[in-house]
C-alpha cells in the first residue's frame, strides 16, 4: 500500500512541475494519440495470386503443393511463391500481421482483429477460367462480415486495403479470342472502369486508405519470354500494360480529387518496380532475372507437376533467392523483397499511414 501511495505521489509531483513550467498537458496527450493512430489497425485485402495467402482450394492447386513455400514458410501454404507474397511486405509495412485468409476465417479466429485477405488465385474483375471468386464477390464478403458485426464502422475507417490486378482477366481474352488482341485496347477501358467500381466500393464501406496495384510488365513474365529462352520482354505487351497503368492512374487521380487533404487512394507502382530490379539485378542481388528458378521438364508440365506415378516432372534452381521469378508467373520473396523496396522508395506507402 505504501508503494502506491509514493507511486501516486511522484505522478502528482510530475504533473505539478509540467504545470507550473507552463507545458501543455492536453498537448501531450494529443500527442500520444496521434501516435497511437499513426499505423492502420487492419489490412483487408482483394484480388489474385499475388495477394492469395492462402484462400484457393487446396484440390488442384499448386499453391499447396511442393515446391511452393519452400523458402517460407517451409512447406506449401497456398502462396504463389517460394515465400512471402505482397501481402505480406504491405502489411509489414504497416505493422499489421499479414491478415488471415478468408477460408480460414472460422478456424483462426483470434488473427480477424489484423484484418483479411479475400484474394483469390486466378481471378480477376470479371470472370476468368477460375472457379474462384472474383473481385467484386470478394468485397461481398467484407459486406457480409460488416452486417454480421464480425467488423464494425471503426474498424474500416482504421484501415487500409490492398487491391491486386495481375492481369488474369487479359490472359483470359486472350485465350478466348485465340491469343489476338483485336479489340484489347476497349477492353482495357472496361477492366479499369470496373476496378474503379470496386474501388468506390469499398470505399463506401468505410476504409478511407486504399492501395490498387498498377500492371506489371506482362510481357516480362516468363510464360511471355520463354518464346525466347527467357531473354527478351515482349514489347508489344507491355504496351498494352503501358495504357492500363495510364487509364488506371488518370481515373484514380480523379477520385482523390473528391478528397480533402493526403490522397486517400494510391498506386502502387509495380511497373517501375519491376522493371528497376529487372534492369539492375545485381542491385538486388538478384543472378537470375528473367528465367524462374521453378520449371517444368517440358512444355506439357509446370513447377509442381507430377506423374501418375508421383514422380516430379520439373526442376528447382539451387538458390531461389537469387532469382526474380518463382515460376512462369509469379516473383520469388527474394523478387517480391526488392520490389517492395522500390516500392519503400515511393511516397505512395507512406501515404497509407494515417
Amino acid at each position: 500500500m505504501d508503494s502506491h501511495n509514493r507511486l501516486f505521489s511522484l505522478l502528482s509531483l510530475f504533473l505539478l512541475f509540467l504545470l507550473l513550467s507552463g507545458y501543455n498537458i492536453g498537448h501531450l496527450v494529443l500527442q500520444a494519440e496521434a501516435r497511437s493512430l499513426q499505423n492502420p489497425t487492419k489490412l483487408f485485402v482483394f484480388g489474385d495470386s499475388y495477394a492469395d495467402t492462402g484462400n484457393i482450394g487446396r484440390d488442384g492447386s499448386k499453391s499447396w503443393k511442393t515446391p511452393y513455400g519452400v523458402t517460407f514458410p517451409g512447406k506449401p501454404a497456398g502462396r504463389f511463391s517460394d515465400g512471402r507474397v505482397l501481402t505480406d511486405y504491405i502489411a509489414k509495412y504497416l505493422g499489421v500481421r499479414s491478415p488471415v485468409p478468408y477460408k480460414f476465417r472460422k478456424s483462426m479466429p483470434e488473427y480477424l482483429k489484423y484484418g483479411m485477405n479475400f484474394a483469390y488465385g486466378g481471378t480477376g474483375v470479371f470472370n476468368t477460367s477460375s472457379p474462384s471468386p472474383n473481385m467484386t464477390l470478394q468485397i461481398d464478403f467484407l459486406q457480409d462480415l460488416i452486417n454480421h458485426k464480425v467488423y464494425s464502422s471503426y474498424d474500416l475507417s482504421n484501415s487500409v486495403a490492398l487491391v491486386s490486378v495481375a492481369g488474369n482477366d487479359y490472359s483470359f481474352y486472350l485465350a478466348t479470342n485465340n491469343g489476338s488482341t483485336q479489340g484489347l485496347a476497349s477492353f482495357i477501358s472496361s477492366v479499369v472502369n470496373q476496378t474503379i467500381k470496386n474501388v468506390v466500393r469499398i470505399q463506401g464501406l468505410g476504409v478511407k486508405k486504399i492501395a490498387v496495384s498498377g500492371l506489371q510488365p506482362l510481357g516480362c513474365l516468363p510464360e511471355t519470354t520463354a518464346s525466347s529462352s527467357f531473354q527478351e520482354c515482349n514489347d508489344t505487351f507491355n504496351t498494352f500494360v503501358t495504357l492500363h497503368n495510364t487509364l488506371l492512374t488518370q481515373a484514380l487521380s480523379k477520385l482523390n480529387q473528391t478528397t480533402n487533404g493526403t490522397p486517400s487512394i494510391v498506386v502502387l507502382d509495380l511497373y517501375d518496380s519491376f522493371m528497376s530490379v529487372l534492369n539492375h539485378p545485381t542491385t538486388h542481388n538478384i543472378q537470375n532475372e528473367l528465367k524462374p528458378c521453378c520449371v517444368g521438364v517440358s512444355s506439357e508440365y509446370s513447377c509442381g507437376s507430377v506423374d501418375d506415378n508421383n514422380v516430379k516432372k520439373y526442376s528447382v534452381c539451387d538458390d531461389p533467392k537469387s532469382a526474380f521469378f518463382w515460376d512462369l508467373v509469379h516473383p520469388t520473396q527474394a523478387g517480391w523483397h526488392a520490389i517492395y523496396n522500390q516500392l519503400r522508395a515511393t511516397t505512395a506507402l507512406q501515404q497509407l499511414q494515417y
